[in-house]
């Protein structure tokens, strides 16, 4: 027998033979995988019948811990303050977080963002909508790592620092449906950041990045349903965060910031995001959508008594830009 061929029994043998890897299996599965000692029909088999009945926390755990032992983190690198992961991209509205990471990096909360790039030509991705802020990605830990220093930003594409889940990220359009390395790559924090920010798509995913990140013993994660998938508060919706320090999980409700919903834009310029930025337009959207998400941040690292108190602090930020 293969020696991948048990982990694929163990997830198909029926209705009641079946049951779901524990963390160790599936971060011995996962390693396989990576290293290219799975056959291309067995991760697609594998993927799809983790996909068919959702990954469970200790799966998820498992999968993280796997890609982590392959990442090659040079020394000396700064830690930084906040992990924000980007690999939804955004169709409905612009990607206001990026101003959101901008406003905590100005005000002395360094942000590593990681993300990238879909196939879908109707959304706009982070690595695209940097170059409207005059931002470029880095080219690899070691140049993200100098960014930090430099500036307190930096975002770096997965394909630059781990390309084996990059590869299994591409599968989707081949298999026509997302698999867990779509969760996974959000979870990453490869630099060890004290808060992770995670935005998911899909409801019910939160409590598995929770439930993973205390399994890992992560000192800290928020995730929230995000507009478009992203990490950024849906101002006109208001959220449901969850929060993970360590083994305690808590969280919070973020109620809607806008009292009525506003129009669309019609088309989506991402030259828009630096015109906010500079003052040179109004977006009552957008700086909605900021405010909160930064609030959102700030409230989830303890910086704020209260939803109040955060909002506060990232209307003052915003306005001292």
């Amino acid at each position: 027998m293969h020696p991948f061929a048990p982990f694929i029994q163990i997830l198909g043998k029926g209705r009641h033979g079946s049951r779901s890897l524990t963390q160790e299996e599936a971060r011995a599965a996962f390693g396989m995988i990576l290293d290219g000692q799975a056959s291309p029909e067995q991760v697609g088999a594998f993927l799809m019948l983790i996909r068919v009945r959702e990954e469970s926390p200790e799966e998820a755990a498992g999968f993280v811990a796997a890609v982590r032992e392959r990442i090659a983190v040079p020394e000396g690198i700064p830690v930084p303050a906040i992990d924000w992961g980007s690999y939804a991209g955004k169709r409905r509205h612009l990607p206001w977080f990026l101003l959101a990471a901008r406003l905590l990096a100005q005000n002395g909360l360094p942000v590593f963002m990681h993300g990238t790039e879909g196939e879908s030509g109707e959304r706009i991705y982070t690595h695209a909508a940097l170059a409207a802020l005059g931002l470029s990605a880095s080219a690899s830990l070691a140049e993200a790592g100098e960014r930090l220093a430099a500036s307190g930003f930096a975002f770096l594409p997965l394909e630059s620092f781990a390309p084996g889940l990059k590869r299994l990220m591409q599968l989707r359009e081949l298999l026509g449906l997302r698999s867990p390395v779509h969760s996974v790559a959000r979870m990453l924090n490869p630099l060890g950041a004290p808060l992770s920010v995670h935005g998911i798509f899909h409801r019910g995913y939160e409590r598995i990045h929770q439930q993973a990140a205390i399994l890992l013993r992560e000192p800290g994660v928020v995730v929230f349903k995000g507009e478009g998938g992203e990490a950024e508060i849906n101002p006109e919706m208001g959220a449901e965060v969850l929060v993970s320090r360590g083994a305690v999980a808590g969280g919070f409700d973020l109620p809607p910031l806008l009292e009525r919903r506003q129009l669309k834009p019609e088309r989506l310029d991402p030259a828009h995001l630096r015109a906010v930025w500079e003052g040179e337009v109004g977006d009552v959207y957008g700086e909605a959508a900021v405010i909160a998400t930064v609030g959102c941040v700030l409230q989830a690292r303890g910086m704020a008594a209260g939803r109040d108190e955060a909002l506060a602090l990232a209307r003052a930020w915003w306005a001292a830009r």
